[in-house]
């Protein structure tokens, strides 16, 4: 078992400090060195190589995100084998950049799963330092959801069992080893888990081809071509759309459904065609929401997924159509464009929106209410984060619940400029009020992850009837958890 003291050795260093730079880390070398923490937009992070300098947005083809094949089986379990190691990846043109992995992938694959078939996988870490795997989005037994606490050492393996009793749901996977989680998804542990059912695959969506997983992320290199990592660092404005940065991406004249993931440690992006054209949401967090929803933005906090389709018939063979990102830190010419959309040829189009995608249950009757406050110190060197107060102490239960019981909890960012974002492990929740007003549409769906402005207040109701013991509830921007915004709640 992983404890405070290992972890802080191996990734805060004595007296807090980060380690940056690939070959600066013991997740990629066995030799390292400390450089000091960083907390701000001006962080003392190394200078960019030459070739981003140089880099020319668009002028790379954004690879589809290989897809993970079952092992085998084992009564009615798809089994499988991911082997978490260090690999190199061409991120910038001409240069290799040391990256942590499942399977040699960055980014991760994706895994395919269908609801009431369980889903077995031997987890084989190969690195340096212990992991956790943590299914994002998924009704699991309380051995594997992937406890901060619970690693995955070194040169050993861990066995996770996914029973999918849940409906359909585009849940990814990520490392939580405490202390550890930030900076290892920084550097790629990560990968995509779509969870399909009969209501589902009964709709005309687009699929196959035309059904695209799009991991969205930031980073910052070093002058060496490495990624550079430092706690806190605001200025991560290289843009990656499955590992590429400002890739552009081929389409035909037809209609395609994007699975958009924000794999960031902390960036929220708010996406935009440029043209203005409409963006067909059917999806969030928890799957299908109940109706589409015709909009020109999405925005995704860290963590959050949106099922989205585009409609690329209205553009002639020939038309390019950037996807622009209209919020967060950094120069618009680094972070306000994401990826290129080439439309190429024709294809036939089969596929329709029904204006009734799913039906959700209603809520029941709550049967308790309680409050959940996030903050975290603003200014300092190295900033505490909390929940209701308390760091994270994996001892101790905050919140205990019943097993069975339908609760309504009020979550509210309590700093005047910090943004925060809040998941619940174990269950998908519906949103009941943001700010004291009903969701939008966007939120009208199951959720796991939701994002808090400083200042504001969410309402969201929750039923914990699938499994009993202790799960996390924490910011999902990894670097506030890493510093102790996140709390256990045991179901019992």
């Amino acid at each position: 078992m992983i404890t405070r003291r290992s972890a802080l050795s191996v990734t805060l260093a004595t007296g807090g400090a980060a380690l940056t730079g690939a070959g600066l880390t013991p997740l990629l070398a066995a030799h390292v060195r400390a450089q000091p923490a960083t907390t701000t937009a001006n962080a003392n992070v190394p200078a960019a190589p030459a070739a981003l300098a140089a880099l020319e947005k668009f002028r790379r083809p954004m690879p589809l995100l290989p897809e993970k094949k079952p092992a085998g089986r084992a009564g009615k379990s798809d089994v499988y084998v991911m082997t978490m190691k260090p690999a190199r990846a061409e991120i910038l043109p001409g240069l290799t950049t040391d990256v942590l992995t499942n399977d040699g992938h960055f980014p991760g694959p994706v895994i395919r799963a269908r609801s009431h078939r369980p889903v077995v996988i031997r987890q084989r870490n190969r690195l340096t330092v212990p992991t956790a795997v943590h299914l994002h989005g998924s009704s699991v037994p309380a051995d594997s959801d992937g406890d901060p606490m619970d690693v995955i050492e070194p040169g050993t393996d861990r066995v996770y069992h996914y029973p999918n009793r849940q409906p359909h749901a585009p849940l990814w996977f990520h490392d939580h080893a405490h202390h550890l989680e930030a900076e290892n998804v920084y550097r790629g542990l990560s990968g995509s888990y779509l969870l399909t059912d009969a209501t589902e695959r009964a709709l005309p969506l687009p699929r196959g081809r035309y059904e695209v997983v799009i991991a969205l992320r930031d980073a910052r290199f070093d002058e060496q071509g490495q990624l550079a990592y430092a706690m806190g660092d605001r200025g991560r404005n290289t843009l990656l759309a499955n590992g590429v940065p400002y890739p552009y991406f081929q389409v035909a004249a037809r209609k395609y459904r994007l699975r958009l993931l924000n794999a960031s440690n902390q960036r929220r992006f708010e996406l935009r065609l440029a043209d203005g054209s409409p963006l067909i949401q059917i999806g969030s967090d928890g799957g299908l929401l109940t109706a589409p929803h015709t909009t020109d933005r999405i925005a995704l906090s860290a963590g959050e997924r949106a099922d989205v389709v585009v409609d690329f018939s209205r553009y002639p063979v020939g038309t390019s159509i950037v996807l622009k990102n209209t919020t967060g830190t950094g120069p618009a010419e680094e972070i306000g464009e994401v990826l290129r959309f080439d439309v190429v040829r024709t294809a036939p189009d089969p596929s329709r929106i029904p204006g009734r995608l799913r039906t959700l249950p209603p809520l029941p009757r709550p049967d308790t209410e309680r409050t959940v406050v996030l903050r975290m110190d603003e200014g300092g060197e190295h900033p505490g984060a909390y929940i209701d107060e308390r760091e994270y102490d994996p001892q101790r239960v905050d919140a205990r619940v019943k097993f069975n019981s339908s609760e309504v909890w009020t979550v509210t960012n309590a700093n005047a400029r910090a943004e925060h974002n809040f998941h619940l492990h174990l269950v998908q929740f519906r949103v009941l009020e943001r700010a004291g007003r009903p969701p939008g549409p966007e939120e009208g769906g199951l959720k796991d992850t939701i994002h808090l402005a400083p200042g504001e207040t969410v309402r969201l109701q929750a039923v914990f009837d699938s499994y009993r013991g202790r799960y996390l509830y924490h910011c999902h921007m990894f670097e506030h958890g890493v510093r102790g915004m996140m709390a256990t709640m045991h179901i019992q």
